[in-house]
């Protein structure tokens, strides 16, 4: 049973390490630009980064996908400033009218990308675990567990402003977005891979 709950508190502090911040830029971007109301969309959104973050790391777990660290800690930003920028550009519009199949798409995608960020690490960590996808399950459910502590918070700040000191929908996504862009692009600079 201790070992359920270091797996799970190790996946927590993934998301939630202060050093590690990345993780926790591309949760704001992606869900700033909802309210409560769409917390299952949300929920949805998150589960399939979660998903793509696990995929990946079964897959280097196993020696099945091997990638350049340098690659990908550069794309991890570029997937963050894609997503703060598209914010941005689209000032929090009615995402209903997103289409659910490319939003889907895009984070399960980007999921990948993080995942394949932490791959090295995880296999160092749980590489030779007994129980090697049990371990990957119980990581990912403190992934999942952290990301909806964020997108939580995130939401609650988004409702807060939006309901008692009257900022619009449209200011709190482009404003958050815009410090999103403005945290990111050391990362990108620091993680050049030219």
């Amino acid at each position: 049973m201790s070992d359920f709950f270091f797996n799970v508190k190790y996946g927590l502090n993934h998301v939630l390490d202060i050093n590690g911040y990345d993780h926790v830029l591309f949760l704001i971007v992606l869900s700033v630009p909802y309210v409560f109301k769409d917390w299952k969309r949300v929920l949805v959104l998150v589960s399939l980064f979660t998903l793509g973050h696990t995929l990946s790391l079964v897959l280097a777990a196993y020696n099945i996908v091997s990638v350049s660290g340098k690659l990908v800690e550069f794309l991890i930003p570029i997937t963050i400033i894609i997503g703060a920028i598209y914010n941005v550009y689209t000032g929090g519009e009615n995402e209903k009218r997103k289409s659910l199949s490319v939003l889907f798409f895009t984070a399960l995608f980007f999921g990948i990308i993080h995942g394949l960020g932490f791959a090295r690490e995880f296999t160092m960590v749980f590489g030779d675990a007994e129980n090697k996808p049990l371990a990957l399950l119980e990581f990912a459910l403190g992934i999942e567990l952290a990301q909806v502590i964020i997108v939580f918070v995130v939401m609650f700040l988004g409702f807060l402003l939006q309901t008692l000191f009257r900022f619009s929908k449209r200011d709190w996504v482009m404003v958050l977005s815009s410090i999103v862009i403005g945290l990111v692009i050391p990362i990108l600079i620091e993680n050049s891979i030219f």
